[in-house]
């Protein structure tokens, strides 16, 4: 933990998901995989990366409200049968790869103790760039489901993180606490800390791998560890 905390009164608690609470990495490698074999097509050793590569630009556009949910479900399968040279179509891939992505249920460490001892305290909120097809069933089939009092999800409100209408769509449904008692949780600078900062909130940037802080974060708070968030708030 490189930062100090200050002493607030935090009442409310609004986790991002994936790569803060659910372990997304594994959760995609193994839906992809598994989407190639049920086709028949062959995973070769470099498309999970270029995957990983091509999905991340395509929800930025998302993110920055340049494309549709609908169409990144498709352009990222696109763009990456075009780079890999598989004549699979994208259309009939999406749904197979979802299916199995909306499986992925596996938690980050330490969540599955971290966030019930927190719900005690606090309330809690989960607010996520994502797919309501995918992320309703991984948070059903999770060990924390039932610690949220709420659960907003970007295709459904029709904004994505750092856009100001998720976070207003979160407020809205909380009952518009004092943004002052709100800690917002999640492991993007640029989705996470940077939306949440710039809608007057508290900020814990989730940095597992101990990446450099960029000159330009602007986050309250940096725990590598979530036990570091219970330690310090219960």
């Amino acid at each position: 933990m490189s930062r100090s905390w200050k002493l607030r009164r935090y009442t409310c608690l609004l986790f991002d998901a994936d790569g803060t609470l659910f372990d997304y990495d594994r959760a995609e490698a193994t839906a992809l995989e598994q989407a190639f074999a049920e086709l028949g097509a062959e995973f070769g050793p470099d498309c999970l990366k270029t995957y990983r590569e091509i999905n991340t630009r395509v929800w930025r556009e998302f993110e920055d409200g340049r494309i549709t949910a609908d169409r990144l479900r498709l352009r990222r399968f696109e763009l990456l049968f075009e780079t890999l040279g598989q004549p699979l179509a994208p259309a009939a891939f999406s749904p197979i790869y979802l299916r199995y992505l909306a499986r992925g249920s596996q938690l980050i460490e330490g969540a599955h103790e971290v966030v019930p001892a927190l719900r005690a305290k606090y309330r809690l909120a989960l607010i996520t760039n994502g797919l309501r097809d995918v992320q309703r069933p991984r948070l059903a089939g999770s060990a924390i489901r039932d610690c949220f009092e709420q659960v907003i999800i970007s295709e459904e409100v029709g904004a994505a993180k750092p856009d100001p209408a998720i976070f207003e769509a979160a407020f809205e449904r909380l009952g518009r606490p004092p943004r002052a008692s709100v800690l917002l949780v999640g492991d993007s600078l640029t989705s996470d800390i940077a939306g949440g900062r710039s809608y007057g909130l508290d900020t814990c940037w989730f940095n597992p791998t101990g990446t450099a802080r960029p000159a330009d974060d602007t986050s309250t708070y940096e725990i590598r560890h979530l036990n570091e968030l219970a330690r310090l708030l219960l």
